[in-house]
């Protein structure tokens, strides 16, 4: 894990080597006790269900990460699960252009999105 201030938001960067992710709490956890406002996930370590809406997973990690007013940024490429998933497709594309949940390309992306606050 890591810890970055970028455009005044305090950031834990989720390693991108370890077990994969399926549930939100440590990551919480981890924001929380670093004081950090954002989390930023490399899309690698999540749980292959989190990209198959139907499996509940992204909502439910999603969504409480939302409810201790956490923003979460998923980085790097998930081209191939939005091939065969036009629904995620949408939701990705939904998200990006709220606040709290976005999927980015890397950790340019993501400074570039703070940037503009």
């Amino acid at each position: 894990m890591r810890i970055s201030e970028t455009g005044g938001t305090r950031i834990v960067f989720v390693d991108d080597v370890g077990p994969l992710i399926s549930t939100a709490n440590d990551v919480i956890g981890d924001a929380w006790g670093h004081e950090a406002t954002l989390i930023a996930i490399p899309a690698e370590r999540l749980d292959p269900a989190f990209f198959n809406l139907s499996s509940l997973v992204a909502g439910e990690f999603l969504q409480k990460i939302v409810n201790y007013r956490l923003q979460v940024a998923i980085l790097g490429d998930i081209d191939a699960h939005l091939e065969r998933s036009g629904v995620l497709r949408d939701f990705v594309w939904e998200s990006n252009r709220g606040t709290q949940v976005w999927f980015l390309a890397d950790e340019a992306a993501l400074t570039k999105r703070l940037g503009r606050g």
